[in-house]
């Protein structure tokens, strides 16, 4: 076993010590230029509330009828509850049979509208993201940004938020 003399350990760190200088000063002599956007606030701008609008007029007639559906059901079991204890065996089966059959109806249309509503949403979204994503991109190439965040830091300068930036590229 080969032993160390203190000049051989110090020789070997003061190696270490001027290799790590060499790789990190050379890292730091490239500037990185970073950015960052926050997302929250792209969300809630004005082009997101516009494709909410956009969305709740394209359902809204369908929305509204599946309301009526469900008042006219509400209105056909009061109805029922009151009528019931005086009607005969026969209409107060006929009257269930019609209620449920309502009810199965209006909960299918209900789930269809949902399962539309949310397509038609991940489709606004994804339209969404992909305009940020091109203004970013412009953005970034534009003022030679290396890197670009959207997760939000624990820390960041003002400076390098681009939200402002990428909402007034998406609003045009």
């Amino acid at each position: 076993m080969k032993q160390f003399t203190t000049p051989t350990i110090l020789l070997r760190s003061l190696m270490m010590y001027v290799a790590c200088l060499g790789v990190f000063g050379q890292a730091h002599a490239q500037d990185v230029k970073i950015g960052y956007i926050d997302a929250q606030r792209l969300l809630q701008s004005a082009s997101a509330k516009a494709a909410e609008e956009k969305m709740a007029q394209e359902f809204s007639k369908r929305n509204k009828e599946l309301q009526d559906l469900a008042t006219k059901i509400k209105t056909m079991a009061e109805k029922y509850d009151k009528d019931a204890p005086v009607m005969s065996e026969g209409d107060r089966i006929k009257k269930q049979r019609e209620l449920t059959d309502l009810d199965q109806d209006f909960k299918r249309k209900q789930r269809i509208f949902n399962e539309d509503v949310n397509q038609r949403r991940s489709e606004e979204l994804a339209s969404f993201s992909d305009r940020v994503k091109k203004a970013v991109k412009q953005i970034a190439e534009a003022e030679k940004y290396d890197i670009v965040l959207q997760e939000e830091p624990i820390y960041y300068n003002p400076r390098v938020d681009l939200t402002e930036k990428v909402l007034k590229a998406i609003s045009k």
